[in-house]
């Protein structure tokens, strides 16, 4: 895919045909351009091989843990056999708030659980069903429940690590910084220790979105009332805020989720936790996720310095400063 795949104003490309059912099993709506297509085909596929990998006896391996009443009130758990009081790495799955399912962020699993960690895999309501805040308040409600349960797996409740791609990267960012809604969701006070979002938009808000532009889709179709843009933007909730955060996103990433990014990243260091962002040099907004699929990439490195510890395998130079 060319730099030029997602345009600066994230401009509505014609869909691409139906995905295969492997692919999309539940015939979400179509994506908006075909990029996205093959990311997802990408990624889907990459799940269905960890299935027959061969990881009986390395990984654990726990699908559909029910957090609500929801069918999407879901997630999948990866972990090692004999972990005990291991940190927990939550990833939302990305998908523009309209698509996507927790098995985009499979193909991290063999990476994460080598690296002594539980892996948590959440779906949450689409904008189909439930336009946001609900995937919001999915998420809270998801992590509540991890933090009570995730010690049956070998995870520690109290060493909760969030993290994302793209849609993914929003929630796990809001999570992160709406601190007063997590307490009263039941997530206990500190338990989560880091946030690395991955190619996430940070501010909704846009004073004038082009017709048939993604930015007038958040009005349209993503927002419950447009009013909420602000409100469910991590950008606005900057303000004390305590959780270390990594950023990073694609050299060719789409010129808004750069910029809210580094918009984000200057309000986060005047705050008392520390901040880095680092930019993917040449990657586009799907390659800063499929690119994690290489144990060596630099991503994993500042995963583990977030939990205090080094990678158990070398890395690659980290160049996206």
């Amino acid at each position: 895919m060319g730099n030029n795949a997602i345009s600066s104003v994230f401009k509505w490309i014609q869909p691409a045909m139906s995905l295969p059912i492997e692919a999309d099993p539940d015939r979400q709506m179509p994506m908006p351009f075909p990029a996205a297509d093959e990311y997802a085909q990408q990624v889907m596929r990459w799940a269905r091989e960890l299935d027959t990998a061969g990881v009986a006896g390395r990984i654990n391996i726990q699908r559909d843990v029910a957090y609500g009443p929801h069918r999407l009130h879901r997630y999948n758990v990866f972990s090692s056999p004999g972990a005990t009081n291991a940190p927990v790495l939550v990833c939302w799955h990305g998908g523009g708030w309209t698509n996507g399912y927790r098995d985009y962020v499979t193909f991290m699993a063999p990476h994460v659980v080598r690296m002594g960690c539980v892996l948590v895999a959440p779906s949450y309501r689409l904008v189909a069903e439930a336009p946001v805040p609900a995937a919001f308040d999915d998420s809270l409600q998801m992590l509540a429940h991890v933090a009570r349960h995730v010690a049956q797996w070998g995870g520690a409740p109290d060493r909760l690590l969030l993290t994302g791609h793209s849609a993914g990267a929003h929630l796990a960012a809001l999570v992160a910084l709406r601190v007063a809604d997590r307490l009263r969701a039941g997530v206990p006070d500190g338990a989560v220790q880091a946030c690395l979002p991955i190619s996430g938009i940070m501010d909704l808000h846009h004073p004038a979105p082009a017709p048939g532009s993604l930015e007038e889709r958040v009005y349209t179709m993503v927002l419950q009332d447009p009013v909420q843009d602000a409100v469910m933007s991590p950008i606005c909730w900057t303000a004390g805020n305590r959780v270390p955060f990594d950023l990073s996103c694609g050299e060719h990433d789409s010129e808004r989720v750069r910029r809210s990014n580094r918009r984000m990243a200057v309000l986060l260091k005047l705050q008392p936790a520390p901040v880095s962002l680092h930019i993917a040099p040449g990657q586009d907004h799907f390659q800063t996720h499929t690119s994690l699929r290489d144990a060596s990439h630099p991503w994993y490195q500042r995963l583990a310095s977030m939990m205090g510890q080094q990678l158990p395998w070398p890395t690659l130079i980290d160049a996206s400063h």
